[in-house]
């Protein structure tokens, strides 16, 4: 298999069946019929493959532009800024992301480096000492494309699913490893890279947003002084901490709006301490007061 087109009607009978989530972990679909506003969401470790039309993501000042035939490959829970760019009724956008286990991949890539020098290879090492943005795009490579063509013929197999699946995204991870992305994935996978310490911290304040937590308390998570700290989550995220920090705990305020009446209990679950500093951010970031963009929520799911 050595084009994508065999992908996009697989992909659109699923979103047609099952919508944004089909029953496979770790597998999200997007499809749009026209160019969109700004959207903005938390992009965790995935590889995102776009079958047709065009996208823009931006992670701090950096910005990301990939279409059909390209992929972007995420290395840490991020939150990002994007719009979809080309989509038509004619020609909608359709893509899909796979998450990625950095176990997994560390577990390959070990594997990888075993059998290298069994072979007298030279093996590579991944540095521990340098970070690197956690968003990239490629090509999709060539390789990648039967392995991606049947796990999206698992979903909803309740049989086969279950036992091919994990087995399937192992193949993925290791067909992944021998492409240009393999030094993307090892940041994810080296444990003791600074990648993958930075995607602790990450992880972590994903999961406990509404934490008060200082950064010298997140650089020793890290196992880092807090100026290495500092700088090398920077060069992952384009972010500072607290930065990073605001943005997760506005996503989750606005995912919280449509089934919370009070924005002020809202505030305070998400970790702020003033209810007006809260609106003040979350109109900065969204463009709209917690209040309007309810009722713009409200009005698009009818």
């Amino acid at each position: 298999m050595d084009n994508i087109e065999h992908l996009i009607p697989i992909t659109r009978q699923l979103f047609e069946r099952y919508g944004q989530e089909p029953p496979l972990p770790g597998l999200k679909i997007t499809y749009a019929e026209a160019p969109t506003g700004l959207i903005r969401a938390v992009y965790q470790p995935s590889l995102c493959v776009v079958l047709q039309g065009a996208k823009k993501s931006v992670l701090g000042d950096q910005t990301y532009h990939y279409q059909a035939g390209e992929c972007l490959f995420a290395s840490a829970d991020l939150p990002v800024s994007a719009n979809i760019l080309q989509a038509s009724p004619q020609q909608p956008y359709i893509a899909f992301s796979i998450a990625i286990n950095p176990s997994v991949v560390t577990e390959l890539w070990l594997q990888q480096q075993a059998q290298a020098k069994g072979a007298g290879a030279t093996a590579s090492t991944q540095s521990a000492g340098t970070s690197s943005p956690a968003l990239i795009t490629a090509k999709l490579p060539p390789t990648v494309l039967d392995p991606l063509s049947r796990l999206l013929q698992l979903v909803g197999d309740d049989v086969n699913q279950p036992v091919l699946g994990p087995l399937t995204e192992r193949e993925l991870i290791w067909r992944l490893l021998s492409t240009e992305l393999k030094p993307a994935l090892c940041q994810l996978g080296v444990a003791d890279g600074y990648n993958a310490r930075i995607n602790t911290v990450t992880q972590y304040l994903r999961n406990n947003y509404q934490a008060t937590i200082t950064v010298a308390e997140l650089a020793a998570m890290a196992s880092m002084s807090v100026a290495s700290f500092h700088r090398h989550f920077k060069s992952v995220t384009q972010l500072s901490p607290v930065q990073f920090q605001k943005r997760i705990r506005l996503h989750e305020a606005r995912r919280q709006l449509v089934a919370q009446q009070e924005i002020a209990a809202i505030s305070y679950a998400v970790g702020y301490d003033s209810p007006s500093q809260f609106s003040r951010d979350y109109r900065k970031h969204f463009g709209l007061s917690p209040l309007q963009d309810r009722q713009e929520l409200l009005a698009e799911v009818g």
